[in-house]
């Protein structure tokens, strides 16, 4: 059996029809890629990336505002995975205005999620 999405074939969200949602303010909602929650107070939140891939403003914004609570625990993933394969690159720990380096590999993030649960 294989494990991975739900729903393979889920779209992602156009945001786009909520544009100016907020008078006088250019916000549109983000996504997440991935949420681990503990005891429903402690989140672990990833956001995964290709090489090179930019990651919005928005996104920095909303990482590094969640990064900043106590209860959460913020990665950003360089790698790929759809229905053939997954690859983790390097990952990194979101932390005020820097990223920093935690490890690479899929065992490391399988680790480090591990750790992160026991230690929460």
């Amino acid at each position: 059996m294989k494990l991975g999405m739900r729903n393979s074939n889920a779209k992602f969200v156009d945001f786009g029809f909520l544009s100016g949602m907020i008078p006088g303010k250019n916000i549109l909602p983000t996504n997440l890629d991935m949420v681990v929650c503990k005891d429903g107070r402690k989140f672990l939140v990833g956001e995964w990336k290709h090489d090179n891939e930019p990651m919005s403003l928005g996104q920095k914004i909303v990482l590094k505002g969640l990064a900043a609570q106590e209860n959460f625990t913020v990665l950003v993933i360089y790698g790929h995975s759809d229905d053939e394969w997954t690859q983790v690159g390097k990952f990194y720990q979101v932390s005020k205005d820097k990223l920093i380096y935690i490890d690479h590999g899929r065992e490391a993030l399988k680790s480090y999620i591990n750790t992160w649960w026991k230690l929460n």
